[in-house]
């Protein structure tokens, strides 16, 4: 297998010569912020939630402390990571600096480096034989592992960010730029994909350059609301919209954007907040702005970060950004979780079942999607303060394969703007462009808070949907035919939210589908018979889509959907879950899986699965002391008082209980809260609002009994933050409060042979 690219996407090479266009989903993963026992299972995880590329930077403070002492054992094993990597069946794209920000101490630069080389990101002598000593060990780690080798580092990302935040612009930041991709090259690093982040005027040299988004800017300076970002709009600008691109199209970007493809690398999978500014991203944030880019014409769909870390225990400092090192913000210890798709524990939340969703589609129809052009009404919404103005965009032709008989189209919806209130929209009755053959959509109502993609002239099987009010999420590919997935997400015109057509999914044969929903260029011939034979359709209702995943067994593929994480872990399917696993598929396996009842949903084709055992109780003792007890107990020996608060909990043995992770849960009321054991700090937390959770993994601190402290320091109403809600203070000035702290067990099952 190689990788190349040209303007439209990237391009993918077998061994046989045959090349096919790839719209990958890349996820950020820290492996120095990250256990190495949990590795192998997280990134399990993340291939099972659509991702094909993990992206990773090497961390240079991570692994050179102190000069000369090259640290790369447990967390910090580069080699052991890459060869996790590719036991997993996934690519990689290592970022190998020097410089990279990351929310990071020095941006990952070594105190020492600062001090020895006080002329850096530069081509001074001085400071490229510090780079070249580094690229040199990075590149002795991962020998062996590069593509060309049999390995799965597909490509290398140079400096990060390079002109925009730090660093020379212009010419000399190109050379400088070129120099670096020189030392690369010469430090053994030989892979097809050379990579440059190009927003806000960074300088590329030439490199395939990688763009970003956020929805919303946790490193502001201010602790107002910001503008709405237009990272919700369609448009063919690729600059982030925080970052100066209001002055016009591409202004500042220093790369010709119509001979590179338009890739992300840096798509917000979640926030990390800051002290002094705490926006919450939920997972319709991330889902919209995922869509609003896939509907402006971007080809890889790339975030960060896509598993949430912890910082690891510095020798000489703490590794965080912070305002003492020079940085701009204050940022958490020991926290880096993101609220990414899966968190600092690897847990999931919303957001990585919406991106699984749109993976689903790509996986299947991406290669389509890569050959189209976006094609953005002239009268497009300009500006992401019009709530008023429906914002659509089309993807087709392109590539050689426009009109009708070659090719699909897609119509793409977002009426979806964060924290903003969107106008409605009745009755809207969308013309289908004459290159897709013409004629109408269906007629939809658009709602506040509406996202989503339809297709036009898809081709099923043997027979062609004209247009459809359903969106495609895959196709199940089996020995007596195949099916073809589709959810509802957009609104037939007069019908009601709570209509049954949007709550049940059923499975039928292409003749039987709702035409209602779908509209065939002709009426589908009976197949086989019935929906047991030839092509037939299925329909789900968006909950159901967020919760399915697509498992391959003997050859034949199934639609399994359940509320736990389900991934493959070599021949077994697993489950984490916090309560007793159930799940459906389609088709009925082709045995009940030990331990599980089996019976049929009815007439919707679906079989339903239920864990016969009942999910284990939290039988472990929690005890949380009354706050004076704990007085003295941390490194500072803080007093309880006003401004800090402590509390003692002590939390018993629990190694054997059947679960696989114990999570303690903590409802606080602060500014912040540290937890500590023995006077070490494990973790810790900013404070976001009324409805903060904070959960605490234990198992990585053992399992045995653990007396740990809790710190919460005080919330002023005062202060001067952002916080998109605030608590109530009913009179006091200042409040450190702990609400309630539970245990929550999570059970991992096998419940599948693949």
């Amino acid at each position: 297998m190689n990788y190349t690219y040209d303007n439209k996407s990237l391009i993918r090479t077998a061994g046989d010569g045959s090349a096919t266009r790839w719209f990958p989903v890349m996820g950020e993963m820290h492996y120095s912020r990250c256990p190495d026992s949990d590795w192998k299972r997280e990134l399990l995880k993340m291939k099972a939630g659509g991702v094909d590329i993990v992206s990773a930077y090497a961390i240079w403070i991570h692994h050179e402390e102190v000069e000369g002492e090259w640290d790369f054992s447990g967390w910090r094993n580069l080699r052991a990571f890459v060869e996790r990597v590719g036991e997993c069946g996934l690519t990689m794209i290592l970022r190998i600096g020097p410089w990279c920000h990351g929310e990071v101490r020095n941006g990952g630069f070594p105190d020492w480096l600062l001090r020895k080389c006080p002329r850096n990101r530069c081509d001074d002598p001085a400071y490229l034989a510090e780079v070249q000593a580094f690229y040199a060990k990075l590149a002795e780690q991962v020998r062996g592992l590069l593509l060309k080798d049999g390995g799965p580092v597909i490509g290398v990302q140079i400096e990060n960010e390079y002109g925009h935040c730090g660093g020379l612009s212009g010419p000399e930041g190109e050379a400088h730029m070129k120099t670096l991709t020189r030392l690369a090259h010469e430090a053994g690093f030989d892979v097809p994909l050379y990579t440059a982040t190009g927003w806000g005027g960074a300088v590329t040299a030439g490199l395939l350059p990688v763009m970003g988004g956020y929805c919303e800017a946790p490193w502001d300076q201010r602790i107002t609301e910001i503008e709405p970002s237009g990272n919700y709009l369609f448009t063919r600008e690729r600059n982030d919209h925080a970052i100066g691109c209001d002055f016009g199209l591409g202004e500042g970007i220093t790369f010709d954007m119509n001979a590179f493809p338009y890739l992300t690398a840096e798509l917000g999978g979640g926030l990390q907040v800051t002290y002094k500014r705490r926006p919450v991203a939920r997972s319709a944030d991330i889902a919209a702005m995922s869509l609003a880019k896939l509907g402006s014409g971007c080809k890889l769909l790339g975030y960060y970060m896509y598993h949430g870390g912890m910082n690891p225990d510095g020798r000489l400092t703490t590794l965080e950004e912070n305002k003492a090192s020079g940085s701009l913000n204050d940022l958490p210890v020991k926290n880096y979780d993101f609220r990414a798709p899966l968190g600092e524990y690897g847990s999931m939340n919303g957001a990585y079942k919406e991106i699984r969703m749109l993976s689903l589609f790509l996986r299947e129809w991406g290669s389509q999607l890569c050959g189209m052009d976006a094609h953005i009404p002239a009268d497009a919404p300009a500006h992401p303060e019009d709530y008023a103005s429906l914002r659509i965009s089309w993807l087709y032709g392109g590539d050689g394969s426009a009109g009708p008989a070659d090719a699909p189209g897609f119509l793409f919806v977002n009426n979806f703007q964060r924290r903003r209130s969107m106008a409605g929209h009745d009755g809207v009755a969308l013309e289908i462009p004459a290159e897709l053959g013409g004629g109408r959509l269906p007629e939809l109502d658009v709602y506040d808070g509406d996202f989503y993609f339809l297709p036009v002239h898809m081709r099923l099987g043997g027979t062609v949907l004209q247009a459809s009010a359903c969106t495609p999420l895959t196709c199940l590919h089996g020995r007596d035919g195949e099916t073809y997935v589709f959810y509802t997400a957009a609104r037939l015109a007069r019908l009601s939210r709570g209509d049954r057509l949007y709550a049940a999914s059923r499975v039928c044969a292409l003749k039987d589908a709702d035409g209602r929903l779908y509209r065939f260029d002709r009426q589908p011939a009976a197949g086989k018979g019935d929906c047991c034979g030839g092509t037939r359709i299925a329909t789900l209702s968006r909950e159901d889509a967020l919760n399915a995943v697509k498992l391959t067994l003997g050859g034949t593929d199934y639609l399994c959907i359940s509320d736990a994480l389900i991934f493959a872990d070599g021949e077994s399917v697993c489950a984490e879950s916090f309560d007793r696993v159930t799940f459906k598929t389609w088709p009925r396996l082709p045995q009940t899986p030990e331990g599980f009842s089996e019976r049929a949903l009815g007439t919707s084709g679906f079989w339903l699965y239920e864990q016969e055992a009942d999910f284990p109780p939290v039988r472990t003792t929690l005890m949380v002391s009354d706050e004076a007890e704990a007085a003295g107990e941390t490194p500072a020996g803080t007093a309880a008082g006003r401004n800090t608060r402590c509390w003692s909990m002590t939390v018993e043995a629990w190694d054997g209980e059947g679960w696989d992770e114990l999570f303690l849960q903590v409802c606080y009321t602060g500014n912040c809260a540290r937890l500590y054991e023995g006077g070490r700090l494990l973790d810790d937390h900013i404070y976001t609002g009324p409805d903060c959770v904070w959960e605490v993994g234990l198992s990585r601190f053992g399992k045995g009994r653990h007396k740990l402290v809790l710190e919460v320091d005080a919330l002023g109403e005062s202060d001067e933050i952002f916080l998109e809600a605030w608590p109530s203070f009913n009179g006091e000035n200042r409040l450190a409060r702990l609400d309630s702290v539970h245990l929550k067990g999570r059970l991992l099952t096998r419940i599948l042979q693949a």
